[in-house]
């Protein structure tokens, strides 16, 4: 197959081929909406000089350099975000866009505080997942100073200082899993939930409203007490067995938070498929495989690419118009999967 050459690349983007010479190198200023199609008509052709005509076009465009925080480096669903993130990052044609993305180890205040802290001078703007605690706001409160704004992804923190809250509606969510529950269990019955931890605002909200749906539409269930599970799969799987092989007459268990996978394992050793519904939070190759063989009956999971999309937007609203005076709140559907509806 002979190489495209750049009479191919000036008729693909419909233009002279003087005008696409000089976008190929520069001699004279060409209009930035026809120097981005004659780049354009470059990558679906595969011309070889595609990557020098996009990072002259980028190289005069305002940057941005974002930094992403995110929990648990080694779990998928982080994973699946920074990829996002980066990917929609990637496709932004108004900025040239940095990313930095960081990992927290721990779910300690201090370590969000010390990576929040760690971004100040560094970057625009921060966008970050983690726990509500008056450290993370100290630290949200200093880079607000600085003029960089801090955006909390999936659930909230810092209300008030940091610029905007970007993820589903945790109360919607709780109170979704609580309807859900009522209507699949076989029968009425004592109900668990397990939340990450009590700094974790989306998840007390996830409880608020799981809880609030039973009080009002199904009282005949016995909610039991939260158990905190730290977001780990062992301390689930503890807590999981100990509950079953207590209670037979659990009908329900909703993981507000991380450690899913604990709660499938002792699910998967203990009782037959469908025996207890089990809801978990996010669409992973775990949660997958067990929705397919009947051990869940429900994920809820985040919308990740409007996520990235929104926050990336804010941010870069930000850069261009600066810090807004009454921080606000987005709020993204959420998606609802059934093992019929992989």
């Amino acid at each position: 197959m002979r190489r495209p050459t750049i009479a191919d690349l000036a008729r693909e983007a419909g233009v002279s081929l003087a005008t696409a010479d000089r976008v190929l190198n520069g001699r004279l200023k060409v209009r930035e909406e026809t120097a981005r199609r004659v780049q354009e008509a470059a990558q679906r052709i595969g011309y070889h000089g595609a990557n020098a005509i996009r990072a002259r076009l980028m190289a005069e465009l305002p940057e941005l350099h974002a930094a992403l925080i995110l929990q648990k480096e080694r779990h998928s669903f982080y994973q699946d975000f920074a990829r996002e993130f980066q990917d929609q990052a990637a496709q932004i044609t108004s900025h040239r866009v940095r990313v930095t993305v960081r990992f927290a180890q721990s779910t300690l205040p201090g370590e969000l505080e010390q990576l929040l802290e760690s971004m100040a001078g560094k970057v625009d703007a921060v966008a970050a997942t983690g726990l509500d605690h008056h450290k993370v706001t100290a630290a949200v409160s200093t880079l607000r100073a600085r003029g960089i704004p801090t955006f909390s992804l999936l659930s909230d923190f810092a209300q008030g200082v940091r610029e905007s809250y970007i993820g589903t509606n945790n109360i919607k969510v709780g109170r979704t899993v609580g309807w859900l529950i009522s209507k699949i269990a076989r029968r009425p019955g004592k109900v668990a939930v397990f939340i990450g931890g009590h700094r974790f605002h989306g998840h007390e909200l996830r409880e608020t409203g799981f809880r609030s749906y039973f009080r009002e539409y199904a009282p005949d269930f016995e909610l039991l007490n939260p158990q905190v599970n730290l977001e780990t799969r062992q301390l689930t799987y503890e807590a999981v067995t100990e509950l079953l092989e207590r209670h037979n007459d659990i009908v329900g268990i909703y993981c507000a938070g991380g450690g899913m996978e604990g709660a499938i394992a002792a699910l998967r050793e203990l009782r037959k498929p469908g025996d207890v519904v089990l809801i978990v939070n996010e669409l992973t190759p775990d949660s997958r495989e067990a929705l397919q063989d009947r051990t869940l009956s429900v994920v809820i999971s985040t919308p990740l690419r409007q996520v990235c999309e929104e926050t990336l937007a804010l941010m870069i609203q930000a850069r261009d118009h600066g810090l807004t005076d009454n921080p606000g709140q987005r709020f993204l559907p959420f998606q609802i999967w059934t093992p019929e509806s992989l």
